[in-house]
């Protein structure tokens, strides 16, 4: 089973949500994806060794300018203008490109080979009894997107098939979660009772309701604003798995790295029956 964590807004408590849930789950295998690859920090909580870590990169284009013959097909047919051609000259801006390789397919002259360029490092180890796989993109990337497929892609050679997978995506409603999320058998959207919290949870919403993804809502820091994000999930029927109250301990916590379900130990059955009715949604 692959349940995906992710917030329309940033701060609302994603990853303390997917590292409290993957520590709950105690009878199946259990796999971490950080794929929040801009801003990983599930390690913080999970304390991983680490035992290796691979590079990965995507293809750009090179080009041969003895072949070319500066017909401008390529900078025509690529849609986010990494290629500029002009007299007795092609330029390549290699962070605008996206790698789909239209440009070498379509060169009539065949002038075009790609190379890869490094994006980024996938880092693979274990947390106790869970796998754990992140990515981290390099600073100054433009595109997460290619790093956290790498990052599903990996996860899938090692993955057994009775194993849960529990996948922290990035904040938003971006490519990045749409990469994240998609696939997964339940999504679980994290808010916060605030109007930003309520705006963004809708746009959230839309975006699972377009994947065809079910999902439920925790609900953190309750008790803090208002009650309009329990009167949308109630009009459009969508539940409410848990609530995590506004409290300093669990602040404090967070603040030393302690996932809650360490530092206070009945949320581990809070968490556990969470995953339960995850379980009874998902196959509803």
């Amino acid at each position: 089973m692959i349940v995906s964590v992710a917030s329309g807004k940033g701060g609302t408590g994603k990853t303390t949500v997917a590292v409290s849930l993957a520590l709950s789950i105690s009878e199946e295998e259990v796999q971490f994806l950080d794929c929040d690859v801009e801003e990983p920090n599930a390690s913080i909580f999970l304390k991983p060794q680490i035992e290796e870590a691979l590079p990965v990169s995507i293809p750009v284009p090179r080009i041969d300018q003895e072949k070319c013959n500066f017909c401008g097909k390529c900078a025509e047919v690529c849609a986010y203008h990494a290629l500029a051609v002009l007299p007795g000259k092609v330029l390549v801006f290699p962070h605008l490109c996206h790698g789909c390789g239209g440009c070498s397919l379509l060169c009539p002259q065949g002038a075009i080979t790609e190379v890869g360029r490094e994006i980024g490092t996938m880092e693979i180890g274990r947390s106790g009894d869970i796998e754990f796989i992140q990515g981290r993109l390099n600073v100054g990337e433009a595109m997460p997107t290619p790093l956290i497929r790498a990052v599903r892609e990996e996860a899938k050679k090692r993955r057994n098939p009775a194993a849960v997978t529990v996948i922290d995506a990035s904040p938003g409603t971006s490519c990045s979660v749409v990469e994240a999320v998609k696939g997964s058998d339940f999504c679980i959207l994290v808010t916060e009772p605030t109007p930003f919290g309520l705006n963004d949870l809708i746009l959230a919403v839309e975006v699972l309701r377009k994947l065809g993804i079910p999902f439920g809502v925790v609900i953190n820091r309750s008790g803090m604003g208002n009650d309009k994000v329990d009167f949308y999930c109630q009009e459009n029927n969508i539940p409410i798995l848990l609530r995590i109250p506004f409290d300093r301990e669990i602040a404090v916590l967070y603040s030393q790295g302690i996932p809650i379900v360490q530092g206070k130990k009945e949320y581990m059955e809070r968490f556990r029956g969470m995953m339960d009715h995850v379980k009874e949604l998902s196959r509803a």
